[in-house]
């Protein structure tokens, strides 16, 4: 007898994809973002820090209309890049990742920002100091040094878009096999009688993957700052 069915396996994968595709996708911005808020002084810094932080303050539903309103095929984006470059996010796994990244940057930027804080400046001087240029000093000394950051950050991300359920169901429904995610299959089931033993089983999925991810997270972090000290 199977486990799971069909339509909980097409769940379990689109899940993983989505997270996945939320996670690393941001990583360059949230590289970016992070770096400037813990190394740059400029005019609007308190809004932009605001501004990334917003998602974990507001209704995640509100994040979703938000991205509907704007990214939808009748959105002023959404309506363009439809027009112009055939790209669809609104109602399809796309726009479930892009959901997902939204409401995971947050815990992302903040990671790094805080590894970024704590890496030690004067590695990077020194390197500077032998000649080395700032892209260079930036791709060798700065992201190894913050490396503990980056993978929190990224693992932070994965498990939230892992998660995620109000911002996605707003912006791209709840279609079997396109969008439908673990929250949602589950919030799914629950309108269905006799549906509580597909929900163990995927809440049970859920729990299982997102302690993977942690646990994996700790051992990287943990092996990264043995080879440092060593």
């Amino acid at each position: 007898m199977d486990w799971f069915t069909p339509e909980e396996i097409t769940a379990i994968r689109l899940s993983l994809k989505v997270a996945v595709t939320a996670a690393l996708a941001s990583l360059p911005l949230g590289v970016l973002i992070g770096w400037l808020l813990a190394r740059r002084r400029f005019p609007g810094k308190a809004l932009l820090d605001a501004l990334v932080h917003l998602p974990l303050v507001l209704p995640p539903v509100v994040m979703g209309y938000a991205l509907l309103m704007t990214l939808g095929t009748q959105g002023t984006v959404g309506g363009f890049l439809e027009r112009h470059f055939g790209i669809v996010f609104a109602f399809r796994w796309t726009g479930a990742a892009l959901a997902c990244a939204v409401m995971g940057f947050p815990l992302m930027v903040r990671a790094i920002r805080l590894s970024l804080e704590n890496t030690d400046r004067r590695l990077e001087q020194a390197a500077a100091t032998l000649g080395a240029g700032p892209w260079r000093v930036f791709f060798t000394v700065t992201l190894p040094l913050a490396w503990p950051g980056l993978v929190a950050g990224t693992v932070l991300a994965f498990a939230k878009a892992l998660g995620e359920f109000g911002a996605t169901i707003t912006f791209v429904s709840n279609i079997p096999g396109e969008t439908q995610t673990l929250s949602s299959a589950i919030y799914g089931l629950m309108q269905v009688p006799g549906g509580e033993a597909g929900i163990w089983r995927l809440a049970a999925v859920a729990i299982a993957i997102s302690l993977v991810a942690l646990l994996l997270s700790e051992w990287l972090t943990r092996r990264h700052r043995g080879r440092e000290e060593a």
